[in-house]
């Protein structure tokens, strides 16, 4: 009778940590596709708010060339190069780093970008950088 519950104890105690094990292995993938999931979730986004008209960012930067404002590239270049804080030149806590002298031209468009949320702002920064990797 010892003899078999302490089979019984040692067959549950091995049954129950490899379930653990098994379960910290499963989730690991999970949180790293999730992870990448949600960057590629909020590039996505940018790309789409950047081409929507709610933003009209499109209306005045294109990918390669410089239109009305710098290229996308352009910008995503200089703001890796020096550093720079993307969303805080958006929200006007920051000095233009891109093309000072074209400043006076986006002034105009922060009524619009005071409208949208810190993630859609985030999301339009991711996008541009992806563009750049």
């Amino acid at each position: 009778m010892k003899k078999s519950m302490l089979l019984a104890l040692v067959a549950i105690s091995i049954i129950s940590c490899g379930k653990k094990e098994e379960k910290k292995d499963e989730l690991y993938p999970e949180n790293v596709a999730e992870a990448v999931s949600s960057e590629d979730q909020l590039i996505a986004d940018g790309k789409k708010l950047f081409e929507s008209n709610k933003a009209a960012c499109f209306s005045c930067h294109q990918m390669d060339k410089k239109v009305i404002g710098p290229s996308i590239k352009e910008i995503a270049k200089i703001y890796k190069e020096q550093n720079g804080d993307m969303v805080a030149f958006l929200r006007k806590k920051a000095d233009p780093i891109v093309d000072p002298s074209q400043y006076n031209v986006m002034e105009t468009n922060f009524a619009i970008l005071k409208t949208m949320s810190d993630e859609e702002l985030k999301s339009l920064e991711a996008y541009m950088m992806s563009t750049i990797k």
